[in-house]
């Protein structure tokens, strides 16, 4: 769409459009084709997501274009410091229960993915040892372990006999906790730079986003550069992540001035373990797992500025969402610009418009008029998703075009847009 307002988006497809993406270029020239120069160009999920089709469109209207956001973390320092006192009064507690374990010496038997059984002891040996124990370049290139199959920080003394296997950056297990601590690395330098109230910061398929509360001030493009040189004196000074367990009450207490935490907290089962990660001056309320330290981060990106919403309720206060992207070397940034950068030529609101294919106008915001070509092409879909249906034997029905708001609230999409 072309539009901040689906209000008139079109119903998704009852067949999956992989079925038939292979053929389409060869059915599509057939229809459009009139003698001049034209021709098709595919774009798939990937490079829809590459993109960023459900958040950060180019052109897209701002909720506010003001360049202010130059505010720094000053005036929340207090709250920080007094964070940081409250974390490191934890942490003393589970570094004593670490040597009282150390002391104690109960055995355990940890048993690696090829049958290897190794010896440790009960809440004092970890993972990172354990590696060590291997080999030296083993223990560099690990991100993560698993524990009977669950994430578990490198960081973290095992606690019985398991079964133990170790990750890096080249498994998916590695990379979602490699882009998930980038996240608090991320939410560090928002909370540095802006002074912001931090929300929820997950690791994407690809990368990983931080949505902050600021007020009324946005992030615009200018702020970028700003979040991501922060980013890179953090990486600069190595900062180890730290875990602490801690009550319902300690958690409320330390972050008492964050509301949104607070609600987190507050919304959590009477049954849940609570835990709380640390890096440099950013505290976190956290499940983790994470790299043992920022060093592992090499190189950093900040992708978009976009608005948000909590909980993705448009009646909920309105969010910052900083997008950003990390590698554990500068060769893989390059790469993944540069394929970002291919995917924008592949964008379909380009090559509409370049194509003549279809326009977009206020009268009808988010449904386009398609020009004679694009009709063509347009018929000639209609006709072979007919077809499909006909081969997966469905029947076709027609729905509305245009519905409730609520029905993109069910969605998840509502967040990606505002009210006008």
């Amino acid at each position: 769409g072309g539009s901040s307002e689906p209000s008139t988006c079109w119903p998704p497809l009852l067949i999956s459009i992989h079925d038939f993406l292979r053929d389409l270029n060869t059915h599509c020239k057939a229809a459009a084709h009139n003698g001049d120069c034209f021709w098709i160009v595919q774009v798939g999920v990937a490079d829809m997501a590459a993109v960023g089709l459900s958040g950060g469109i180019p052109g897209q209207d701002r909720h506010d274009e003001n360049t202010a956001a130059a505010a720094s973390g000053e005036g929340k320092k207090h709250y920080y410091e007094q964070r940081i006192k409250n974390f490191e009064k934890y942490h003393e507690r589970e570094l004593k229960k670490r040597e009282a374990a150390k002391a104690a010496a109960d055995p355990v038997k940890i048993t690696l993915p090829d049958g290897t059984i190794m010896p440790g002891i009960r809440n004092f040996t970890t993972p990172l040892e354990v590696a060590s124990a291997i080999s030296e370049s083993l223990a560099k290139k690990c991100v993560v372990a698993k524990v009977d199959g669950v994430p578990w920080d490198l960081f973290r003394p095992l606690e019985a006999d398991c079964a133990l296997s170790l990750h890096n950056f080249g498994d998916e297990e590695g990379r979602e906790t490699f882009w998930h601590s980038s996240a608090h690395l991320l939410g560090q330098a928002l909370e540095l730079e802006y002074g912001v109230d931090l929300t929820i910061g997950p690791a994407l398929d690809e990368g990983y986003y931080y949505d902050c509360f600021m007020g009324e001030r946005t992030l615009n493009t200018d702020d970028q550069m700003v979040i991501e040189t922060r980013m890179r004196t953090s990486i600069k000074e190595a900062h180890e992540f730290q875990r602490v367990v801690v009550t319902r009450a300690e958690a409320l207490e330390m972050f008492q001035e964050n509301k949104f935490k607070i609600e987190i907290i507050s919304g959590l089962p009477s049954s849940a373990v609570i835990t709380v990660y640390r890096v440099g001056p950013m505290v976190d309320l956290c499940s983790g797992p994470h790299l043992p330290n920022l060093s592992h981060i090499k190189a950093v990106a900040v992708m978009a500025c976009n608005r948000s919403f909590w909980r993705g309720d448009v009646k909920r206060e309105g969010l910052q969402r900083v997008y950003a992207i990390s590698f554990p070397d500068n060769k893989q940034l390059r790469e993944y610009q540069h394929r970002i950068e291919e995917a924008k030529k592949r964008d379909h609101r380009l090559l509409g418009a370049n194509q003549s294919l279809f326009f977009f106008h206020h009268l009808s915001p988010g449904s386009c008029f398609f020009l004679p070509r694009g009709a063509r092409i347009h018929n000639a879909l209609v006709q072979y998703i007919r077809e499909k249906y006909w081969e997966y034997e469905y029947e076709e029905v027609i729905s509305p075009n245009i519905y409730n708001f609520d029905l993109w609230h069910t969605s998840g999409h509502a967040e990606h847009y505002k009210v006008r």
